[in-house]
């Protein structure tokens, strides 16, 4: 049961409104509260490289023109294009929901993904917190975390994000598509600019966390140029890690973006259809598990390799898309046999309360 704010509080009025860029002039935002059935979501795809994800909010006031997730929205009765953007539904027993989770004993202390959908660090997270209490519940029942964002919000939760690395082990990758701030705003009104991203990858990693970059979606014919320096200035930045996904525009993504791209980017509008067509076997997109992820034809090919060279010639580790994709990653995910083990801090020589 989704339930309209009125007058929500101002995210860009917040302790933390220095971290924020200025709200984009597109619609007006509208905030609906939800009590939740469920928070973790179970993954079986074989191209995602996580079993468990958890999103707070869903629609996302980034308003990336290519976001993957804007279909989920039509599921609520919202649109994918604007509403998507404006219209964002606050999750407000996440971490209640959560912490039950993890402490059933059929739970295996899997790592969990936050962000499989929408960014669990966009504007809203500044009043909600969900995400940070979230995090809390991971690190008082060490469970191992991942996360995947594009807002300098994460900086907020250093210290936690250093504790729980400790404790259980978390990862934190920036996701930066453009190198260039005004060809990243023409696609991403909402989203924070990319030296703001890059300042966010210097100072996680200067914190000790583990960090890495996702030059994510790749766009053909659009941003494959900027993945020089995107490398670039991550590797400057002290990142290790990087990892890249190609453009996916499901449902009526397809439109949003096109309509975006045409709207803000005339003159390259066509050439980049073409390009991603090419990528897709002449369609715009490809469903079908094994492939969505995935892109074929030469020019792929080619920026595929440009990816790779690249991340070499700057000292980075490369993930590229078809290991990312593959289910055997899952095997490899940290698990602890009861909720017993997992309150005991790492490191510990004190033994369970109850005995296996």
């Amino acid at each position: 049961m989704l339930r309209r704010v009125h007058n929500p509080p101002n995210p860009y009025v917040a302790a933390h409104r220095e971290w924020l860029e200025e709200p984009p002039p597109v619609v007006e935002l509208e905030v609906y509260e939800e009590h939740a059935a469920s928070i973790l979501a179970e993954n079986d795809s074989p191209d995602i490289p996580f079993r468990w994800s958890l999103n707070p909010y869903r629609g996302c006031q980034h308003a990336c023109a290519y976001c993957y997730a804007r279909p989920t929205h039509e599921y609520l009765g919202f649109g994918a294009g604007s509403d998507f953007d404006s219209r964002i539904c606050v999750k407000l027993n996440a971490p209640e929901l959560l912490s039950r989770a993890l402490k059933k004993q059929s739970w295996r202390g899997e790592e969990i993904a936050f962000s499989g959908v929408t960014d669990c660090y966009q504007p809203l997270e500044a009043v909600y917190r969900l995400t940070q209490a979230c995090l809390r519940v991971c690190l008082e029942l060490r469970n191992p975390v991942s996360i995947v964002t594009k807002s300098y919000l994460v900086l907020r939760d250093l210290e936690l994000l250093r504790e729980l690395d400790r404790a259980a082990g978390v990862s934190v990758y920036v996701s930066i598509a453009f190198a260039d701030d005004k060809l990243a705003r023409a696609i991403e009104h909402g989203a924070p600019p990319p030296h703001r991203r890059f300042e966010a990858l210097r100072r996680l990693r200067a914190a000790g966390v583990t960090v890495g970059v996702l030059v994510a979606p790749i766009i053909p014919g659009l941003n494959d140029a900027e993945i020089p320096g995107v490398l670039r200035r991550a590797a400057e930045a002290g990142v290790t890690s990087a990892a890249y996904m190609p453009l996916r525009l499901p449902g009526n993504v397809a439109e949003v973006f096109l309509d975006r791209l045409r709207e803000t980017l005339p003159s390259r509008a066509a050439r980049v259809e073409a390009r991603i067509r090419e990528m897709r076997g002449g369609a715009l997109n490809d469903p079908r598990f094994g492939c969505r992820m995935r892109g074929t034809g030469e020019y792929w090919a080619s920026v595929e390799r440009l990816f790779r060279v690249e991340a070499r010639r700057c000292g980075l580790r490369c993930h590229d898309d078809r290991r990312e994709c593959d289910t055997s990653s899952r095997a490899g995910a940290k698990s602890a046999p009861s909720v017993a083990e997992r309150t005991t801090p790492r490191g510990s020589r004190q033994l369970p309360l109850f005995g296996a």
